[in-house]
């Protein structure tokens, strides 16, 4: 099937990149900061410094960890209509943004800080919208204990949707635990949310070449129980990653196969998605810089490096605004920069609703995001090119100097040859400037009244809840 898609490497580069990711783990390594870790990666066979705490892993490590990564995963819903199979053959699937601190109010228009219940909103109208996919858990819940938000905020977006989630925020091993059994409470039990995960989670390395203790054994623990892991890398060009976009592919591709080498070290088969948040840091201000024209680049290389090795990756970000008010502000120049993140050839890509650098979020970007979206993605749209399809004795019926539109191959193959975007004219008029954003308030306003979603059940309610409240007083007494 001819899909659109961005090529960035040349074969040969793409096996540098490969060959000198694996000469980073064999020659200089990833400092690991768990015990327990360094444990499990000595006896899966690598070179371990207990003292320097630096693990170098050697190539056939490496090569047979890559072969025992699942190459096809299925990332369910809570209604399986929603599932979703890992690498996709078309346009890749979207995600809501993840962990912004700040929300913009849908009735008052001001900034200020998110709490559970912004967070309910955002998956609610998450859970609506066509244009997305699965829910990250959007937000921070900054009215709960700093150690307990990650369990309010998955535990949250579970009540909320019934497509897949993705979790964020883990704070240590003993966190990691809590997750599963909030997830396996709605899967019905341990075994079921193996069998089925119904969520996913996010791990970081610390770039470059660090894996920070609480964090590498919260992933470890997360292996054991079955709930893919996403490795997402964050190595940013000239901060935490070399300036060169060659030397960021590599530190971001070693972290991320050394993250496949800690998974499989855990449990062999461990689902394991390719992840890359990696941008260059901006030289004037030195913040993370997600609108250079590198950005979409690296995820393109990735996505590459990715598919080379046959796994499911997330390395593009669908994120329309990156400004702290809602809309659509981005030039022509931009805007091409998000095309080429959803061409990378990545599976999975977050975002929607985002803003200022993924520290904010507003009802009313979902929205707009979701609808350009369901535009933007027929571009991906997968097309048969056969000698079916390439009509030969069609063109020598209709001959010179005439017309198909009259042809009945014209009227039993035009509508999935000719991809029409949406017809829905009821929605912004004015797509493409600020002028939306009221339209797609009005639109979340309708969707938090007027949304269903298929509620657990009221006593699993009752327990999850439970179990948050005596996790949460065991943890705050302990401080």
């Amino acid at each position: 099937m001819a899909v659109a898609r961005i090529r960035f490497l040349e074969s040969g580069e793409e096996d540098l990149i490969d060959q000198q990711s694996i000469e980073c783990l064999e020659t200089i390594g990833v400092k690991v900061k768990s015990e327990l870790v360094l444990h499990l990666l000595k006896d899966a066979g690598a070179d371990v410094d207990g003292k320097t705490q630096v693990v170098k892993m050697p190539e056939g490590m490496v090569r047979e960890a890559l072969a025992n990564v699942p190459k096809d995963i299925v990332l369910h819903g809570r209604d399986s209509k929603h599932d979703m199979r890992i690498p996709v053959s078309s346009w890749p699937y979207v995600g809501t943004s993840g962990l912004a601190t700040y929300i913009i109010d849908l009735e008052t228009g001001e900034k200020r800080d998110s709490t559970v219940s912004d967070i309910a909103d955002c998956v609610k109208v998450a859970d609506a919208l066509s244009g997305v996919d699965y829910v990250q858990t959007s937000l921070t819940a900054t009215e709960v204990p700093r150690q307990t938000h990650g369990i309010h905020e998955l535990w949250t977006a579970l009540q909320n949707t019934t497509k897949h989630v993705q979790g964020i925020e883990i704070f240590d091993a003993e966190d990691a635990r809590m997750q599963v059994e909030l997830g396996a409470l709605v899967a019905g039990g341990k075994d079921e949310l193996d069998k089925k995960p119904h969520f996913t989670v996010i791990h970081c390395s610390i770039a470059p070449l660090m894996f920070e203790h609480d964090a590498v054994e919260a992933m470890v623990e997360f292996a054991r129980a079955g709930v893919p892991i996403t490795t997402m890398t964050m190595s940013l060009s000239g901060g935490t990653a070399p300036v060169t976009l060659a030397g960021t592919l590599v530190n971001a591709n070693a972290e991320n196969l050394a993250s496949f080498v800690i998974g499989q070290a855990a449990r062999k088969g461990a689902r394991t998605i390719y992840c890359s948040s990696s941008t260059p840091v901006s030289m004037t201000t030195g913040m993370i810089h997600y609108q250079s024209a590198n950005q979409p680049l690296i995820a393109a290389g990735l996505a590459q490096m990715a598919r080379r090795y046959g796994i499911p990756c997330m390395v593009g970000d669908w994120g329309l605004n990156d400004t702290d008010v809602p809309g659509f502000p981005h030039t022509f120049s931009e805007t091409m920069g998000i095309a080429l993140s959803t061409m990378s050839g990545t599976d999975m890509m977050g975002g929607v609703g985002s803003l200022d650098n993924a520290k904010g979020m507003a009802l009313e970007q979902e929205v707009i995001d979701s609808y350009v979206w369901e535009n933007v993605r027929m571009q991906m749209t997968p097309f048969e090119i056969s000698k079916t399809t390439a009509a030969l004795d069609v063109i020598r019926e209709v001959g010179h100097g005439n017309t198909f539109l009259t042809h009945i191959h014209t009227a039993r193959n035009f509508k999935k040859e000719a991809i029409q975007r949406s017809a829905d004219r009821g929605r912004f008029e004015a797509t493409l400037s600020n002028a939306m954003v009221a339209e797609a308030k009005d639109i979340a306003a309708k969707l938090l009244k007027e949304h269903e979603v298929p509620p657990l059940e009221q006593a699993l309610i009752r327990q999850g809840n439970e179990l948050i409240r005596t996790y949460e007083k065991e943890r705050t007494d302990r401080t």
